[in-house]
């Protein structure tokens, strides 16, 4: 039997924590850092998710079996590195091949190099530069800080003014510090989003079910970017011809591209797709799987999620991964003021929850005098499964009528785009 530490503190983190502790193989589950709504399933370890050295002689001295990693921040610190580097069996990017996410530029550059479909594009350090390219392209337009800005270093101006004042927002007055030193301005795309995750090692590359993601805070799409306020799956199964094609012209080829780059890729590989006219295009590549989607995704996986990494570690073939049929919709339960100023301190309710309708997944929660309260911009995500659709969402919303509190807001129509 196995003992695994999850590195992390999130959602995601207790979805991944909670689907290895259904594992045969598994005994003993910890998280580093955890939070306290996730130590039903997990023995928490007060260690910061990028403290790389301590975590490594921690999962040493505690003879760690399997280490998996859930957020970007832990793989741009090189907890993955160090992890091999004592010999511990890792799931999860080392700091070279993690630039896939932390540089929005060597993503550019890695999809032009490989093949791989993405919008027309440049990259700046000099505002004049910037702005002069501006003029030429015109608006709508998308602008992005270069490196890691917790899923908010993405706007959309609809007017030149906007975009002018962005790029000045950025490399002028650093509004997202060294992450926003570096601006990538790209083409809009017209077209639905989806996030495809992919079990990835090397040349191996074993889809999930696409799910769809709501970055806005409000409802119809409304509000500032945010790290993810619901989402549901799948859109497209995991079988279906459409992930084959994303896998086949996106996933694939940028995998085998970091072989070739000598910087293999081992973990999620998360791909921001959009459908245009064209086909699937490249929004973004995460090194890691997203959040709220590994909420959405993980409750519909009937595969053994620990048994399906040691097979990709392994010498063997790719797995054969199974899905449940049917559907699940997460809801994100926010502070109020999330994402600029989040206000934080507010009682939670405890509900029980039947797990073969719903799940509460913890993400910014801490304890005080033996009650949740929330302690972050995102608190938990409530998740609804069904055989259809409006089935996952009507238990999802349910739930979260069930929770909701002062304090708090969430948005009412995750899952508006559905096609059936």
């Amino acid at each position: 039997m196995m003992k695994i530490l999850i590195v992390g503190k999130g959602g995601r983190e207790h979805a991944l924590a909670w689907k290895g502790k259904q594992s045969a193989q598994v005994s003993e589950v910890y998280v580093a850092p955890g939070n306290v709504g996730m130590k039903d399933v997990a023995h928490l370890v007060n260690i910061n998710e990028t403290a790389s050295d301590e975590l490594a002689n921690w999962a040493e001295a505690n003879q760690i079996d399997l280490v998996i990693i859930g957020p970007e921040s832990s793989l741009v610190a090189g907890v993955a590195d160090q992890m091999q580097a004592r010999g511990i069996k890792v799931w999860g990017p080392t700091q070279a091949a993690a630039q896939i996410e932390g540089s929005k530029d060597f993503a550019k550059v890695i999809m032009n190099r490989y093949g791989v479909p993405t919008a027309a594009h440049q990259t700046f350090t000099q505002v004049d530069e910037a702005l002069s390219y501006l003029e030429k392209v015109g608006v709508p337009i998308v602008i992005k800080a270069d490196g890691l800005a917790a899923g908010k270093g993405v706007v959309l101006p609809q007017t030149m003014d906007e975009a002018k004042a962005c790029v000045v927002d950025m490399l002028e007055d650093n509004r997202f510090g060294d992450a926003g030193a570096r601006i990538v301005i790209e083409e809009f795309l017209e077209g639905n989003e989806y996030s495809l995750m992919c079990f990835v090692h090397g040349n191996k590359v074993v889809p999930m079910m696409m799910a769809q993601d709501h970055k806005r805070a409000y409802d119809n799409d409304e509000g500032p970017n945010t790290g993810g306020m619901g989402a549901y799956a799948p859109c497209f199964t995991a079988e279906s011809e459409e992930t084959a094609i994303a896998v086949k012209t996106i996933m694939q080829p940028v995998a085998d591209g970091l072989v070739k780059e000598g910087m293999p890729f081992t973990g999620f590989l998360y791909g921001g797709l959009i459908l245009t006219k064209e086909g699937f295009k490249t929004i973004e590549f995460n090194a890691r799987f997203g959040d709220p989607e590994a909420e959405v995704i993980l409750p519909l996986l009937e595969s053994d999620l620990v048994d399906v990494i040691l097979t990709m570690l392994s010498d063997n073939p790719v797995p054969s991964v199974a899905w449940q049929s049917g559907y699940c919709v997460g809801v994100v339960l926010a502070s109020e003021g999330y994402p600029e100023q989040p206000e934080t301190g507010y009682p939670l309710k405890t509900v029980a929850v039947d797990e073969s309708i719903n799940m509460i997944f913890n993400a910014g929660v801490a304890e005080k005098a033996g009650q949740l309260v929330s302690n972050g911009g995102r608190i938990l995500v409530a998740t609804g499964l069904g055989e259809t659709f409006d089935e996952a969402k009507a238990h999802a919303y349910a739930l979260m009528k069930a929770i909701e509190t002062e304090g708090t807001f969430y948005r009412t129509d995750i899952g508006h785009r559905f096609k059936g």
